[in-house]
């Protein structure tokens, strides 16, 4: 009852922001992130080339680092038409959206070429409508880089070393499933509590792509970073249903097209950050070491079967490996 309060109060409060502008349409765009991080750094050139393009007639005001809530509280906030945009992982979509739960299988991509070469791909532009029923329509992906193991007292060089172990993972089905198979013990724990937790032992490790590893500052807990590169899980830009339909055909128009630009613009910015994350930890210290994944796919291989009797995920799939 209180959440269904606070978001009607806030979505009466940002609504009487977006009318502040006269002669243009705001549209609110809340997330997570910091502003360093390269997503929040696409979203700000999104804003950019959609004021380009709209001549000043159709811009976008970001509110940054959780100011209106966390990735679930943001896609309620769509959901309603109190909010435009947001991002979330598709770790989280999943639990609006079942399809999105394939982004999380183990090894479903063969290499980063390959995700991207998905996400420009008609089956890709498919998985973004798929929450339309839901009131979330998807404008593009962002990369999120590969997740891998790091922990507190030893490296992770084959699914055996995770017996025994409490790793954290994302509040998702899939994730839960996946540490399971490879022998460990799955704890969700949310982002913002993670840090304290790494530090009292609640879990011993925890897994996330270098970037977040480095920015979080986890690198100083845990002293050993596995890039066994278990899942690929993309970020998910979306806007409303509701605030997608208020908008001419022009302004849907405009706006796709700055969010497809945003896109490219940031596969660039995260390499370079995947790059400055990793010379940084191990000049902090941290052991980086490449198991084989070989033993790891295998591992997790039987996760496939949760999808064995849907045969509409069971297309989806095909078609991500079709795609060469």
């Amino acid at each position: 009852m209180k959440l269904k309060l606070s978001i009607g109060i806030l979505g009466f409060v940002l609504l009487l922001s977006c009318q502040k502008e006269e002669g243009t349409k705001v549209l609110r765009l809340a997330h997570g992130l910091d502003t360093k991080h390269p997503v929040h750094k696409a979203m700000v050139h999104l804003g950019e080339k959609l004021n380009e393009k709209s001549g000043g007639k159709l811009t976008v005001k970001i509110y940054p680092s959780g100011q209106l809530g966390a990735e679930r509280e943001c896609l309620e906030l769509l959901q309603i038409g109190s909010l435009d945009i947001t991002k979330v992982s598709a770790a989280v979509l999943e639990n609006f959206v079942s399809e999105y739960k394939i982004f999380s299988i183990p090894y479903i991509f063969r290499d980063k070429l390959h995700s991207h070469k998905v996400y420009d791909s008609e089956v890709g532009k498919e998985f973004l409508l798929k929450g339309e029923p839901f009131r979330l329509r998807g404008l593009c992906f962002y990369d999120a880089g590969s997740r891998s193991f790091y922990t507190k007292k030893k490296s992770i060089n084959s699914p055996e070393d995770l017996k025994g172990l409490k790793i954290r993972v994302q509040k998702s089905n899939m994730a839960v499933s996946m540490v399971q198979q490879l022998g460990g013990s799955p704890t969700p724990i949310s982002w913002g509590e993670l840090y304290t937790a790494l530090q009292q032992g609640v879990v011993d490790g925890a897994e996330n792509n270098l970037p977040s590893f480095y920015s979080s500052k986890h690198y100083e807990v845990c002293k050993f970073y596995s890039v066994d590169e278990h899942t690929a899980v993309p970020d998910i830009l979306l806007i409303g249903t509701e605030s997608w339909n208020r908008l001419s055909q022009q302004e849907q128009k405009w706006l796709q097209e700055a969010a497809d630009e945003s896109a490219i613009f940031q596969r660039g910015v995260w390499d370079k950050a995947e790059k400055l994350s990793l010379k940084a930890i191990k000049e902090a210290g941290v052991q980086v070491n490449y198991p084989d994944k070989n033993s790891f796919a295998h591992k997790t291989k039987e996760i496939r079967n949760m999808f064995k009797k849907d045969n509409e995920a069971l297309r989806l799939i095909k078609a991500i490996k079709s795609i060469k």
